[in-house]
């Protein structure tokens, strides 16, 4: 190959390589304790991932919400943090990066996503009614219960598969929210909840198609929308993909497409918008923003800041900017795609298609001598730690909770353990060794126990549960 240029070498080869566009300024060391350490840190930690200490995690997995890196510009920006408790000038950056990018009228800013949902479950349900969501989220639906809401999940059958390999699975069905206007009557509906990348499916999206028919059939019947904006430019790039029509158009002008035909948004601005902490209420309503805006203040801080600091919402102010770059979204969709590749080259279940943000190992498949009562998914979550140091968290039973009526296991159809890649922060060796990892505990899976819960809280139990082995 004497005088061979790497792009001839590439094509001689059959592949082209590609590489993060960024290059690594500051490192952070990492640690690996030995075996026996970690089976001491996960019996302590009750089997339960999230009640680890980080400083004895090797690779950490357990989600990509606030664990990005941030860039230059955003560290930049943090030293001009303007910390008047009223009225800061990074407010108003916020405020103008949010309408140039979601195009929505009014911004409430919160401590976090979960902050944004509070809030919008107040000011949007009455007790009583439904919310239809394209499948849940933990947070999510426990405010809208906490307000008086009940879920209904609205989401295609094809969710529910992991093996179905539907572009779209994310999709609302159009058939099961007009049964459920026809059998509660719209009125009874308090809003329907549009997840994008939807989590607890394998961060599979919504096409620009059901968001825009969706649109029409909610305006049919005064229903408003409310977007999960969390991972929409993850969104908007499967649309840009996949979807007629959207191939030439830049994520930036998809995500304004795809936000016009909803009423408003709320987001955890610690995922996709590349920062630690923050999150926003958008609105389009003038009525509903003043009664959001006056919830922040009691629940938050005051309107112009709503839990964070100045700093905080400079670098969240950019970070919107950096996270709508094509790109950028390329390259954290490819390193999701690497590892899932990996994966299946292997023969070890996942849910396919490949979503945005993570790598979701399909439990019952993984451990289906392992009945769902005994928490497959939390048990390969505990398994992988043990086996490498990687922390990864459970998406199944655990996280599905209790029926509010009946007191026994919500059982989902999906018992997942995710694999949730954090933005700009490892390379394609560490998925290397996460794939590796997940070979040699799959390898042994025949002889792995399950799990019986010592410690339940009454909320949210997957933050907190404990567990013993069976």
């Amino acid at each position: 190959m004497l005088g061979a240029t790497p792009q001839t070498m590439g094509q001689q080869l059959g592949r082209r390589s590609w590489a993060e566009p960024w290059k690594i300024k500051m490192v952070e060391p990492l640690r690996v304790i030995t075996r026996d350490e970690r089976e001491r840190a996960l019996r302590a930690a009750g089997y339960n991932t999230f009640l680890l200490k980080s400083d004895d995690v090797y690779i950490d997995l357990l989600t990509d919400s606030g664990t990005n890196a941030m860039s230059d510009r955003q560290w930049a920006g943090m030293l001009l943090g303007d910390e008047a408790y009223a009225g800061s000038r990074n407010f108003y950056h916020l405020e103008a990066a949010m309408q140039k990018y979601y195009g929505y009228k009014y911004l409430t800013p919160t401590h976090q996503g979960r902050g944004a949902e509070h809030i919008l479950s107040q000011i949007a349900v009455k007790p009583g009614q439904f919310v239809c969501g394209n499948m849940y989220f933990t947070t999510t639906r426990l405010h809208q219960e906490l307000a008086g809401g009940m879920f209904t999940d609205v989401i295609i059958d094809e969710a529910h598969d992991p093996a179905s390999l539907h572009p779209f699975k994310g999709n609302v069905d159009l058939r099961k929210v007009q049964a459920l206007i026809d059998q509660v009557g719209a009125q009874n509906i308090a809003y329907l909840s549009l997840a994008v990348t939807v989590n607890m499916a394998g961060g599979q999206p919504v096409s620009m198609a059901n968001a825009r028919e969706l649109r029409a059939l909610c305006n049919q019947h005064g229903i408003k929308i409310f977007l999960d904006a969390t991972r929409a430019l993850e969104n908007a790039f499967f649309i840009q993909e996949r979807e007629a029509g959207y191939q030439n158009k830049t994520l930036a002008e998809i995500l304004r497409e795809f936000c016009s035909y909803t009423d408003g948004a709320t987001m955890s601005a610690k995922k996709d918008s590349l920062a630690n902490i923050g999150g926003w209420l958008a609105l389009n309503d003038e009525e509903l923003f003043q009664e959001a805006s006056n919830l922040v203040v009691v629940y938050e801080g005051l309107h112009t800041y709503g839990g964070m600091a100045g700093r905080d919402m400079e670098a969240l102010a950019i970070g919107i900017e950096e996270s709508a770059q094509d790109d950028h979204m390329r390259a954290r969709i490819g390193q999701v795609r690497y590892l899932g590749d990996l994966l299946t080259d292997w023969g070890i279940p996942i849910v396919l298609p490949v979503g945005g943000h993570a790598i979701f190992l399909d439990a019952r498949a993984f451990y289906p001598h392992i009945p769902q009562d005994e928490f497959p998914a939390q048990t390969l979550a505990a398994e992988l730690y043990l086996d490498s140091g990687i922390r990864a968290m459970e998406r199944g039973i655990v996280s599905a909770g209790r029926n509010a009526q009946t007191g026994d296991h919500n059982r989902p159809k999906l018992e997942l353990t995710r694999l949730t890649i954090p933005r700009r922060v490892y390379t394609q060796a560490h998925m290397d060794v996460v794939a590796e990892a997940v070979k040699a505990v799959y390898e042994h899976r025949a002889t792995t126990r399950g799990l019986k819960m010592a410690f339940e809280p009454k909320y949210l139990r997957f933050f907190q549960a404990r567990f013993e082995r069976l």
